[in-house]
């Protein structure tokens, strides 16, 4: 099988050619505790999952919303919890705490920092891509462009900065937030699966002139 070859970084130039990628799978809106608790029992069958957060962008100086959105997900089953609704419950702590389930996600640190404002735990079994990514030579450390270099495929940012505390979450809010921790999943997946084998290398550094004439070609 032909060895992978693993970029360092990408260029935005080069992610906007690329096919957006879609979530394959189930998505699933949370607004109750007792839907918190069904769906928190199937992700505890799960060794691993990806997370990810949304916070409801502030335009005011100063001001800054509690985080409205967590996102838990299987390779095929992802489930939004809107915490601006619920709260943080007792069974998502609990997911969170649980130390045999590896939670895998990206800039981790700023994720639980919003979290912890909404209620105090200690989580554990965490994977930030941002530090799991260097030993494979990929010096870029926003998700879109890590997932890029693994998957030639684009993740769309349009809904980023859209409200999180809608009444209703659109469908393009439901697969941005479905995408970004399924992704984190897929990363990790991959990333195991090529130090596993060690079919990859990390491509040569590009010379500065060619640089200018890919830039000029595009």
């Amino acid at each position: 099988m032909k060895k992978m070859i693993l970029r360092k970084t990408i260029s935005k130039e080069a992610i906007k050619e690329m096919p957006r990628t879609s979530f394959p799978g189930n998505i699933y809106v949370i607004q109750s505790a007792i839907e918190a608790e069904k769906a928190i029992a199937y992700l505890q069958t799960q060794p691993i999952v990806g997370i990810d957060s949304e916070t409801r962008p502030s335009f005011t100086k100063g001001h800054i919303h509690k985080v409205a959105l967590l996102q838990v997900s299987s390779i095929d089953q992802c489930f939004l919890f809107r915490l601006n609704i619920t709260g943080l419950t007792q069974p998502i702590i609990d997911l969170l705490e649980d130390p045999g389930i590896i939670k895998v996600g990206l800039s981790l640190k700023d994720d639980f920092m919003m979290l912890h404002k909404r209620a105090p735990f200690i989580q554990q079994s965490c994977i930030d891509l941002q530090d799991y990514v260097r030993p494979f030579g990929i010096q870029d450390k926003s998700l879109q462009k890590i997932y890029g270099i693994l998957f030639e495929e684009k993740i769309s940012k349009s809904q980023r900065l859209s409200n999180w505390e809608a009444d209703v979450l659109t469908d393009g809010q439901k697969q941005y937030a479905a995408i970004d921790a399924w992704a984190c999943l897929n990363i990790y997946n991959l990333l195991q699966e090529l130090k596993r084998t060690g079919n990859y290398e990390v491509a040569a550094d590009i010379k500065e002139e060619e640089k200018n004439l890919i830039i000029s070609d595009k």
